[in-house]
């Protein structure tokens, strides 16, 4: 069983690779020369010109979401119009919570995908994903540097994991069966705040770090002046509006029935960094 995993130089698609080691994998990705262990094709969600030769001889598709808000939809439909055309077995693809009736901004997009996914005929999996623990380390030197972690996001609960966690879920079932016409809801066994999430960073570095709750618009403007573009600057800002209400307090346990044990915790997670 061929299994094709998309966008494998980004962050998910990386970690997807190294769990199907030792499987009859392939790689795609715009820059495949940059991947190395495994056979790599050009498969750019932005010219789909590329993606049936991509898709050629595949199983399994692993179909890794595009990064840019905004831009998805059409990319998405790129792909899964190049995976009718190729004949892909079965999809395998990475959502966001509750995809079909969510709040959150970055929804819309998850599903119109799925419905593309679900018209195209070909078998499906839905892996809707909550947030990565890894979303609010990025800028870990700043946080510990200011002694704050920003949101707008209230006391509302985000049941976060790490992407290794959503890695291990995909490599589980793109290689066993049992899987189509179902959509899990994957996240942490445990819901966190960020003032939770905060006095966890404290507590591992030793430092001062407390969670300060923005209005909307200056989490926005907070976010532009660390560099972050406007338009997606606002989209993020949203977002937390919409964790305040309940987006991602979403625990289901589906993650850790498919990897086989607990989710990764935070303090687990910040002893990595």
């Amino acid at each position: 069983m061929t299994i094709t995993v998309t966008g494998a130089t980004g962050h998910l698609g990386q970690l997807i690779l190294r769990e199907l080691q030792g499987q009859d994998v392939r790689a795609v990705a715009r820059r495949p020369e940059a991947i190395s262990g495994v056979e790599a094709r050009l498969g750019d969600y932005d010219r789909p010109e590329t993606l049936v030769d991509a898709f050629a001889g595949t199983d399994t598709l692993v179909f890794v979401s595009a990064s840019e808000a905004g831009k998805r939809t059409a990319q998405h439909r790129a792909v899964v119009d190049a995976a009718v055309e190729a004949k892909v077995g079965r999809i395998v693809y990475t959502s966001i919570t509750l995809a079909d009736t969510n709040s959150i901004p970055l929804a819309p997009e998850h599903k119109a995908t799925e419905e593309f996914i679900k018209a195209s005929g070909i078998p499906y999996t839905f892996l809707r994903n909550n947030w990565y623990f890894e979303n609010y380390t990025g800028n870990l030197a700043g946080t510990l540097e200011h002694g704050a972690v920003l949101g707008a996001a209230g006391d509302g609960r985000i049941a976060a994991a790490t992407r290794a966690d959503y890695a291990a879920a995909a490599a589980v079932v793109a290689t066993t069966a049992g899987h189509d016409g179902k959509a899990y809801e994957l996240g942490g066994d445990r819901a966190i705040t960020l003032s939770e999430l905060a006095a966890a960073i404290a507590e591992r570095f030793g430092k001062p770090v407390v969670y300060r709750n923005l209005p909307v618009d200056d989490y926005a403007a907070a976010l532009e002046s660390f560099g972050v573009p406007a338009g997606f600057a606002r989209v993020l800002a949203e977002v937390d509006a919409t964790i305040e209400h309940g987006s991602l307090d979403v625990v289901t346990g589906d993650l850790s029935r498919l990897i086989g044990r607990p989710t990764t915790t935070l303090a687990e997670f910040l002893q990595t960094l």
